[in-house]
């Protein structure tokens, strides 16, 4: 048979305008009997490291390129033929991504400066950049090929003609290509719609810009034969064999922090002792040496040393800076990460598993992810940038794919729907379902989903999602190398000022296995550090992480009611409701809190048990002393990832890398789906030890559902350690707690109206922004009769950052009257409106409307009324609920009251309040209104939505059965202010829920819509 390599070949990652994903491609190719495939994307190495992974998995001959339109308009192809060549191409790739973020800037000299790669010339129809080719041929010599492209055009013989005819100009052979963009005829559709999308117009718009036909695809080797000569077909295998790179040939160095890998170790190992020694003043436990010892030796074994060394020296700018920091996930369960301050948890406290981190079957470098204060988190990536150079550190790319509805409204333009009835359209779906469930929205607005548009909407719909839509930076991952990293991946410029990323994910790689560090930003950590140093201000107790007490017993009752709005990681709606029956008296029931109410205990069923074994309505027993070992402190129930990795150790004779592989394999099951060897093998294993196949199969079937889904113990324990000072500080200090937590927005699951809120259910005394008082940030101030938050004016929607810094600038005497403010800041008229609208004016204007009056005047004074004070107009005094509606509108909350009291007072709604639900007997049908500030609706809930309602006295958890959602859709989903009726249950643990079987609009009669609730 003949032997066949495609050498022009685009995938997805040639944003909107390949429409097949590297692996469809290369199964293609070698269904068809490809002998190889290159896989040449648009200025980017994006998708070669997929591409790679199916190749080699099924034998082909992959072949690394890139294609490159030149400023000049000419269109090369540039293929990989040595390692060398490799570095130059990335180079190369990297020099035309310097302009701005999406967009690349290459000459023809950047091409012909290329000294070992191979170029193919893609010949246009026009002919006008011939001489430009001609050059350039001379240039690269034997280096250059013509790609001939014939796609049944009409015009093949005529460009077969002109092809042949420079090659004799210029003196070089022709090799066949099929510039693909898809690996079947069937995708133009999808291609024709993705172009259009590229363009921003209609694809009956698009005209010229589309293909003429569905030639762009992987051919079969007969029909190539029949459209190109046998020697345009055989160089392709001329090429083919020049390009003998492989990925596999990258040699990534991490960055030397000593002389040489043993002078790190050496510096790692005193490290280490050191810091295990200020650890334990009282002496180093035997247990913890142990495990360091093991750890040491497993990471010089692995080279690992320059690794830690880079993260001790991350963390200790970041310290020395004062920005707070600690490492999470699983490098919490290092040893060597406690000794150097990485991480804040104590292995002797904890069943550490160092093989959950490090491992050697497993052969993938660590990945280290540490917490950064989110505000500040910025000064640590810039320092990595300026300590190991723009050539040697760059952020991970994060590939931003298409999902539903930003599918739905993509595709609908393309098709030239009205930009109305596409809005509508996306509206129809919620922010959870699938493309499958359009038909039904259609039916319910009077439209037929089996007509042509519609139909072909849907299908389109179908195969654009999940493919990607560009390339983005990661949350904070960080790639830093000895030698520049353009020499294994292109870097381009990221749409944020002073970022540069990879053009590869965080698989990409794993899978070559480069290393990276996590830099993540984590606003709990701003709010810690902004409590604290109100704490030092006011002098008010504990000003450090550390300083907190331990253990304190009305901390953990505030807990265990479930009073825990605010508080890190324990303040959902899930985990409220668990609280008062887990009732945590201890840090470790706080591990336990955070790691339970996790997708993988509750699809492995080990919630319930868990409960009914903790409170002794269960007995607890163990087939063996290994088990009990390992389940013992979560009463036989396997909670944590450390604890399946051991399970499949002591139980099933797994070795510790081959048990987290297992794990990982759980984790990837709905994707990838095939455990059954696995599975075999645990329960083989727990055979052959002695456990019965009932024991065995429940075992494997609780971890098998909890997977990768759950938490490991240690990246609990070290949320934790935050949410125990959080809510140390919420019991003891709610005032300064407040302010932090607004000074640190956006953060948690709370907006600022129901913190305020709960705040003042707790006896805070909160004031309004008021331009005389306020300053950008909440405040404390310390008054005669005790302490009060001031509001900032931050919290002043729509007031510019230049504003706000003219008002908070100004002396406070300066702010006392409009005249003085007015004279002394250059307001906009804007900032002068939406300070009036937040009541930020009323003291120094009398009243709302005449702030308005005066906001309105405040950019210049009228030539024939200097003074402000003239252009006063007199106004009506506004209404409270006029007031309090206005002060939602420009703040989001009101310290007037809350829309609920106005419902049930001004409309005689016959509703108790939220609080009056604990003296209606539980199972009683009771009907309720209030403020929806939240919606969910977990994957793991089997279609039930849960609204969070809130009235003046407190909130109310709603559960919203499907049929119920369906029936009411309008209201459950965008109305802001609701009546609910349902049935209202608690448990003997006092938590309470209404099962809703009806809702009811609440008559907006003081413009509340717009406040909507916050997702």
């Amino acid at each position: 048979m003949i032997a066949y390599s495609e050498l022009h070949c685009l995938s997805h990652f040639s944003f909107l305008r390949g429409a097949s994903s590297p692996e469809e491609l290369v199964e293609r190719a070698c269904a068809l009997s490809y002998k190889g495939l290159a896989i040449t994307d648009e200025c980017s190495l994006s998708g070669i490291v997929r591409a790679h992974r199916a190749a080699r998995d099924r034998g082909l001959h992959l072949i690394v390129g890139s294609e490159i339109t030149v400023r000049e308009g000419l269109k090369c192809v540039v293929l990989v033929n040595s390692a060398s060549g490799y570095a130059e191409l990335s180079g190369l790739i990297t020099h035309g991504r310097r302009v701005n973020k999406g967009h690349y800037d290459l000459g023809v000299t950047d091409i012909g400066a290329l000294a070992d790669c191979l170029v193919l010339w893609c010949p246009d129809a026009s002919g006008d950049r011939d001489s430009l080719a001609s050059a350039l041929a001379r240039t690269l010599g034997a280096r250059f090929w013509i790609a001939g492209e014939l796609h049944k055009t009409g015009i093949d013989d005529h460009h077969k003609r002109r092809l042949q005819d420079l090659s004799m100009r210029l003196g070089r052979p022709i090799v066949a290509c099929g510039d693909v963009h898809m690996h079947k005829r069937g995708r133009r559709a999808l291609q024709d719609t993705m172009t259009a999308i590229r363009l921003k117009t209609a694809v009956a718009d698009a005209g010229w810009s589309l293909f003429p036909n569905g030639e762009r695809h992987l051919r079969d080797i007969p029909a190539l034969c029949t459209l190109y000569p046998e020697a345009w077909i055989a160089q392709t295998q001329v090429v083919a064999e020049a390009c003998r790179f492989s990925l596999e040939d990258l040699c990534y160095h991490y960055p030397r922090q000593g002389r040489s890998l043993r002078h790190g170790l050496g510096r790692l190992i005193r490290l280490t002792r050191a810091g295990l020694a200020s650890r334990y003043p009282q002496g180093v436990p035997d247990r913890v040496w142990s495990l360091a010892r093991h750890e040491l030796s497993l990471i010089g074994e692995l080279s690992y040393a320059d690794y830690f060394l880079t993260v001790h020296d991350l963390v200790g700018f970041a310290r020395d800076r004062g920005i707070l920091c600690q490492g999470r996930g699983s490098a919490a369960n290092s040893v060597v990460c406690f000794a150097l301050g990485i991480t804040a948890v104590d292995p002797a406290r904890l069943e550490v598993l160092f093989e959950r981190f490090i491992s050697r079957e497993r052969n993938e470098p660590p990945d280290i992810d540490i917490d950064f204060e989110h505000e500040r988190r910025e000064e640590v990536i810039q320092y990595l940038y300026e300590r190991y150079s723009r050539e040697r550190a760059a952020m991970t790319a994060s590939v931003i794919t298409y999902r539903t509805r930003s599918a739905l409204r993509d595709v609908a333009k393309a098709l030239g729907f009205e930009a109305a009835f596409v809005d509508r359209l996306t509206g129809w779906l919620g922010w959870w379902e699938g493309i499958d469930v359009l038909s039904e929205r259609l039916a319910e607005h009077g439209l037929d989903a089996r007509r042509p548009p519609f139909r072909q909407l849907i299908a389109l719909v179908r195969e654009l999602i999940g493919r990607p839509r560009h390339l983005s930076q990661h949350t904070g991952g960080m790639v830093l190398s000895q030698w520049p990293l353009t020499r294994l991946i292109p870097i381009e410029q990221a749409a944020m000022p002073g970022r540069t990323v990879l053009q590869w994910d965080k698989d990409d790689l794993d899978a070559l296995r480069i290393m990276k560090v996590d830099c993540l930003g984590l606003g709990m950590l701003t709010a810690l550090r902004k409590a604290f140093a109100l704490m030092r201000e006011h002098r008010l107790g504990p000003s450090a992480l550390w300083e907190i007490p331990a253990e304190d017993q009305a901390v953990y009752e505030m807990v265990s009611a479930a009073d825990t709005v605010g508080v890190f990681q324990i303040e959902s709606r899930a985990q409220m409701a668990l609280l008062p029956r887990l009732r945590p008296r201890t840090f470790y029931d706080l591990v336990v809190q955070i790691a339970i109410v996790r997708p993988g205990p509750i699809q492995g069923n080990m919630v319930h048990p868990y409960l009914r074994r903790r409170q002794g309505r269960e007995a607890v027993s163990y087939p063996s002393r290994e088990i009990e070992a390992v389940l013992g402190r979560t009463l036989g129930i396997p909670l944590f990832q450390e604890q399946v990795i051991k399970l499949a150790v002591v139980a099933a004779g797994f070795s510790p890398g081959e048990a987290d592989a297992l794990r990982r394999a759980m984790g990837a099951w709905k994707r990838d789906g095939d455990l059954q060897a696995f599975k075999e093998r645990f329960l083989r294993g727990m055979r052959e030890r002695g456990y019965s196949e009932d024991y065995a199969n429940d075992m494997y079937r609780q971890i098998h559902g909890f997977g990768a889904y759950g938490f490991p113990e240690s990246h609990a324990a070290s949320f934790a350690l935050l949410a125990y000072a959080s809510a140390w500080l919420k019991c003891h200090v709610p005032d300064v707690y407040l302010c932090a937590l607004l000074n640190s927005q956006p953060l948690g699951f709370y907006a600022p109206s129901q913190l305020i809120a709960d705040a003042r259910r707790h006896g805070v005394r909160v004031l309004a922004p008021d331009v005389r008082f306020s300053q950008a940030a909440t405040v404390l101030e310390t008054r005669p009769t005790g302490r009060v938050v001031r509001l900032g004016l931050g919290l002043v929607r729509g007031l510019t950052r230049k504003g706000m810094t003219h008002i908070t600038q100004l002396p406070t005497g300066e702010r006392s009257s409009w005249r003085s403010l007015a004279q002394g800041v250059p307001l906009s008229q804007a900032d002068g409106w939406h300070l009036a609208q937040g009541g930020a004016l009323d003291g120094v204007c009398g009243s709302r409307p005449q702030a308005l009056w005066a906001g309105l005047a405040a950019q210049a004074p009228l030539p024939l009324f200097p003074d402000p004070q003239e252009v006063r107009i007199w106004r009506r005094p506004g209404s409270h609920a006029g007031d309090m509606a206005a002060d939602y509108r420009a703040l989001g909350f009101s310290l007037r009251g809350h829309p609920a009291t106005l419902a049930r007072r001004r409309l005689a709604l016959p509703t108790p309040s939220i609080a009056a639900l604990g003296g209606i007997r539980s199972g009683a049908i009771v009907t309720i209104a209030g403020l929806v500030i939240s919606r969910q609706r977990p994957g793991s809930a089997g279609g039930l939505m849960f609204l969070l309602l809130e009235d003046e006295t407190g909130t109310a958890n709603i559960i919203v059965p499907p049929g119920v959602a369906q029936a009411f859709r309008a209201l459950v989903l965008r109305s802001a202010l609701v009546r609910v009726k349902g049935v209202l249950e608690r448990t003997p643990e006092k938590v309470q829920h209404i099962h809703a079987r009806e809702f009811a609009p609440v008559p907006d009669r003081w413009g509340l819509a717009p406040i909507g609730p916050r997702f």
